[in-house]
């Protein structure tokens, strides 16, 4: 039985999110015609990790994943993460100092 720890413990949301990724990349193999054994061979893993990955299991290291799509040849999509930061934009955006003019001497 594993064992239950804070690492491994994910909420409700990021578990559906998880199980999403992992179907997208199930379906891409699928695409490509690949069997789960073929995908493994090429991530240099085991089949049952390329399952893991597939089931959306949260205990896989992110290096696997990423070996996994580069199989697929989807390792471009990694860049994908984080890259529109729309709350950072606009926390970044309210604490800009707005320039004043000087008041005219007269």
């Amino acid at each position: 039985m594993a064992k239950n720890t804070m690492g491994t413990k994910l909420s409700r949301k990021l578990e559906q999110k998880m199980q999403i990724v992992g179907e997208q990349i199930k379906l891409a193999r699928l695409r490509r015609n690949l069997s789960v054994a073929q995908v493994a061979e090429r991530a240099t893993c085991s089949p049952l990790t390329v399952s893991r990955i597939e089931k959306g299991i949260p205990t896989v290291a992110i290096g696997i994943y990423l070996r996994v799509l580069y199989a697929l040849q989807l390792d471009d999509d990694i860049l994908l993460l984080a890259k529109e930061d729309k709350m950072g934009k606009a926390l970044q955006d309210l604490s800009l100092k707005t320039r004043e003019r000087a008041s005219k001497k007269e």
